[in-house]
């Protein structure tokens, strides 16, 4: 699925079987130019029946304000994003926050405050990993965090994989079960049967936060299909391995791109287990920031790069 404009790509979501890159950023390309008769289609429709625009005042930033943030920013900020850990980097941020808003509140309200603050940070932010080149925890655009694999940490599930990249941990349990365990599939056609889960949880826990956990949410359900997706082509058929296989992905600590680190996690449950997958498959994130300096690709990002950045793709593969 390829969604775009008459200039760019806006979004991609695909599965393949194993195919080179190449031809995957043929198939995009095809997509993008067959997008463009559609476009033109809209454009006219907007410009037969369209009406006039509404205008809606955006709320502005007070420039002086503005300024005022920016320059406690540029002398800042550094050394916030500096901090070793997730924790303290947040600590550090609300921290710097609250200097600022002590300091200005006399001049401002606080929800002037609060927005601009936001507006500055985030401008900061991008600045900084087009002036450096780097990730803001100093590491090289190509650079991944630590990472750490431990296979068989729970001795009664048929399989599990524990995965760790940087501040990020997500567990994976497999559990197998006989071919008549299949999921059922009650629709609007014909019954169907589903042979291969997985299912991702994400427990307020894993962000620090204390919250009630109530039903499943689209994000969940989102980046459990997207595993699941990932994982399908390499399992083996029915007549070579006839078991019902679910994985269960539970996120234990978030800071970036928890769903490819289930895509890993996955990879070590099945082999624990004993599934005969054809290849390992890994996944990760890939970060965008433009702007006037150009642009930088980042490899594996973080929470904060992913809320500012321009993009947030995520790969997954052989």
């Amino acid at each position: 699925v390829i969604a775009s404009t008459s200039k760019d790509i806006v979004m991609v979501e695909a599965a393949a079987k194993e195919i080179s890159e190449e031809i995957l950023v043929q198939a995009i390309e095809l997509g993008h130019e067959a997008n463009q008769e559609i476009i033109k289609l809209q454009e006219e429709l907007q410009r037969v029946y369209g009406k006039a625009k509404v205008e809606i005042k955006s709320k502005e930033l007070a420039p002086e304000l503005s300024s005022q943030i920016a320059s406690i920013l540029v002398e800042e900020l550094g050394q916030a994003l500096e901090e070793p850990g997730k924790l303290q980097r947040d600590k550090a941020l609300t921290s710097l926050k609250k200097e600022i808003r002590d300091k200005l509140l006399d001049s401002s309200s606080e929800d002037e405050i609060n927005f601009t603050f936001e507006a500055q940070l985030k401008a900061a932010v991008r600045g900084k990993i087009l002036q450096t080149r780097r990730h803001l925890d100093g590491r090289q655009t190509k650079e991944i965090r630590p990472i750490s694999c431990e296979v068989g940490i729970l001795p009664r599930t048929h399989g599990s994989g524990l995965f760790a990249r940087g501040e990020t941990q997500v567990l994976t349990i497999t559990t197998l079960g006989s071919t008549s365990r299949e999921q059922l599939l009650d629709g609007l056609g014909l019954e169907e049967t589903k042979r291969f889960m997985h299912h991702y949880n994400f427990p307020p826990f894993s962000t620090g936060e204390v919250k009630r956990i109530g039903t499943t949410g689209r994000r969940e359900i989102g980046h459990g299909a997207l595993v699941e997706r990932a994982i399908a082509s390499v399992l083996p058929s029915e007549s070579d391995f006839p078991y019902t296989i679910r994985l269960v992905s539970e996120v234990l600590s978030s800071y970036g791109s928890t769903s490819m680190a289930s895509a890993c996690a996955s990879t070590l449950s099945l082999m624990d287990a004993g599934v005969p997958i054809k290849a390992p498959v890994a996944g990760i994130a890939m970060g965008l920031v433009t702007g006037e300096g150009g642009y930088v690709v980042l490899t594996d990002i973080v929470g904060m790069e992913d809320a500012y950045g321009d993009m947030d793709f995520k790969v997954a593969g052989t």
